[in-house]
């Protein structure tokens, strides 16, 4: 049986394909419209899942929506009624698009249904909607190691839960608890997000990245004025500081008087305020998930944790719950935000909905999420030969060698290779990488390759074998999707001398912390990827080759891309993105390309333009 499953219409639109209970496919539409967090229909990523297996729509037996439209339009009439006459202004902006294409999803859903798959509508397959929190917890813990597990969701909003808290038992999942809204975890995350003049939605990494630049002075102020916050992690929110509930902004000014002044504006200087305030939101996340964490293990003494949503993206609150919490493990979805939901809607009608049965064997039925297409030689040459590209092919054997000696001598290399990877990071199938041992890898990374901020640490990427000897990460515990925050090991630290304890802010970025200074963040902290031989054979040779020439297995591992851009998806996409920043090499395949031998490329910035910053 066939289900595919659909999100969209809210950001990260997305489509995944399930047979009979296996992941086959999955992919996020952003990656081939190359508008970042793409929210409409994902056309082109139902293509690619169609595709990759050699079906049409006639061949699915099912196509699930990931959330309920109709009760979360209840949920915007009640709030805009329990506020009322605030929020006019709001209300009237939204209301059209609802009643005219939101009210009517499932009529929309078949007509695009329809002309992707060249049929007529009675001739579809069933379409069925689950709940948004529902599609977050199947997505979290029905591709788990786990036969039994609690499950934890954390985002900004759903149809009306904000935090849910479910039972993972087989094929069933149980739902506990849940917090509504207005009161969400994921929305004062993102005020904050907006206050420090980051874009909502996409800038919530960059407050996580700020953080330990700064000190928590803003500590009392959140918890005085903003939040109530209970001993088991339950939380209600002061909404008269919040403008996200009936207005078109996050904050109001009665939160801008509390925090001493109106939001940052976007691009302009980050100052002491913001990283004093990005340290704060953060140790209160980190508080709140903990502490639920804590209560849901008590209430159903379970071993293990998964945990789905926009917030349980947040790394760092992950690792202390890994350090700290009552769980032997934990496991986060790597799509954990709303692209995530198509999965767990197919997910769910496979093992909900249809009562199939589910036998968790220990792995993970993710397989490091590289879920995405993979292409073939012929069509890499074919594309390279049209556009005249320099190039050599060379076997592994050949290759690996040759990329070691560009890395250990400071080069930046584009590494194309295998599947796309399905959620926000770039786990060594789509990515760029480096010598995390050169001091000026970072600032080189940041400003001539993705052109962005110059604070923003990059994630080691180590085989999984090798995390212990360089991280402070158990054996049993593994990291695949970067979404776990870990020490660098005493031994590989370089302690700060008096002088450079007393500086601040950004001037700490200039002082190494470690062996491997471009990975290490200033409180010498890692947002750790592991990577298997099982599920990336190619790059765990790379790093694994690597370490035999250096002693060191370690590499940095950033997203394929520039600033406001998606992750490239083809050759195309990575061929442009190679030439239009400063990097020294591309691997795509087997395929390897020098800077300076391809032909010129006509010099043009104004790309930069066509996406938003953020």
């Amino acid at each position: 049986m066939n289900i595919l499953g659909i999100s969209a219409y809210y950001h990260d639109s997305a489509a995944a394909l399930v047979a009979d209970g296996d992941i086959l496919t999955a992919a996020q539409e952003e990656r081939f419209s190359r508008k970042k967090h793409d929210a409409r229909f994902p056309v082109h990523a139902i293509e690619c899942c169609l595709k990759e297996n050699n079906i049409t729509l006639r061949d699915v037996d099912l196509v699930v929506f990931y959330d309920k439209p109709l009760v979360k339009f209840e949920r915007l009439l009640e709030t805009y009624l329990s506020y009322a006459p605030k929020g006019f202004r709001s209300f009237l902006a939204a209301m059209p698009i609802w009643l005219k294409e939101k009210l009517f999803l499932k009529t929309t859903l078949k007509r695009e249904l329809a002309a992707l798959g060249g049929c007529e509508i009675p001739d579809l397959p069933q379409l069925l909607f689950a709940e948004h929190h529902q599609s977050h917890a199947a997505s979290a813990f029905f591709p788990s190691p786990y036969e039994k597990a609690s499950v934890l969701c954390l985002d900004g909003v759903g149809e009306w839960a904000t935090t849910s808290v479910w039972l993972g038992d087989g094929n069933s999942l149980t739902p506990h608890w849940e917090i509504d809204f207005p009161h969400s975890l994921g929305l004062l995350y993102s005020a904050f997000t907006y206050y420090t003049g980051f874009k909502v939605n996409s800038g919530e990494y960059k407050l996580m990245g700020l953080a330990p630049y700064g000190e928590p002075r803003y500590l009392d102020l959140i918890y005085d004025h903003l939040l109530d916050l209970k001993e088991d992690g339950t939380f209600r929110l002061d909404m008269s500081y919040f403008n996200y509930a009936t207005g078109l902004t996050m904050t109001n000014a009665k939160f801008d008087r509390l925090f001493g002044g109106p939001p940052r504006k976007p691009e302009s200087e980050v100052t002491r305020r913001e990283m004093d305030i990005a340290r704060s939101i953060q140790i209160v996340t980190e508080d709140v998930v903990l502490r639920l964490a804590k209560t849901v293990q008590k209430e159903q003494r379970t071993q293990y944790l998964c945990m789905a949503g926009g917030v349980a993206l947040n790394c760092v609150a992950n690792g202390r719950i890994l350090r700290e919490g009552p769980f032997e493990d934990i496991w986060v979805q790597p799509a954990a935000g709303d692209a995530g939901g198509a999965l767990g809607a197919a997910l769910a009608a496979w093992y909900e909905y249809k009562d199939m049965p589910r036998r968790a064997n220990g792995s993970d039925a993710m397989g490091g999420s590289y879920l995405g297409a993979k292409y073939a030689d012929d069509s890499i040459e074919s594309y390279l030969d049209s556009i005249d590209a320099k190039y050599e092919r060379l076997e592994d054997d050949a290759l690996m060698p040759r990329l070691v000696g560009m890395l250990e001598h400071g080069k930046v290399v584009g590494w194309f290779q295998g599947r796309m990877e399905f959620g926000p990071r770039a786990l060594g199938g789509r990515s760029i990488i480096g010598d995390p041992r050169n001091q000026n890898m970072q600032s080189v990374m940041n400003l001539k390759i993705k052109y962005r901020e110059s604070f923003r640490p990059f994630a080691p990427a180590v085989p999984a074998e090798r995390a212990g000897d360089w991280f402070e990460i158990d054996e049993q515990h593994k990291s695949p999707y970067m979404l776990i925050v870990a020490p660098v090991r005493p031994e590989h630290r370089i302690s700060m001398t008096e002088e450079q304890q007393q500086l601040f802010g950004i001037e700490k970025l200039n002082v190494p912390r470690s062996n491997l200074p471009a990975i290490t963040h200033v409180d010498y902290s890692a947002r750790l990827q592991t990577i298997h031989r099982e599920t990336n054979p190619r790059f765990h040779r790379l790093l694994t080759e690597f370490d035999k020439k250096t002693g060191c297995p370690v590499l940095v591992n950033t997203s394929f891309n520039v600033r406001g851009e998606p992750i490239v998806e083809s050759p195309e996409d990575a061929y442009r993105c190679f030439m239009r920043t400063e990097m020294d090499y591309l691997v795509v395949e087997n395929y390897l390309l020098k800077k300076e031998d391809q032909p010129e490329w006509e010099k043009d910035d104004s790309w930069k333009n066509e996406f938003e910053l953020d």
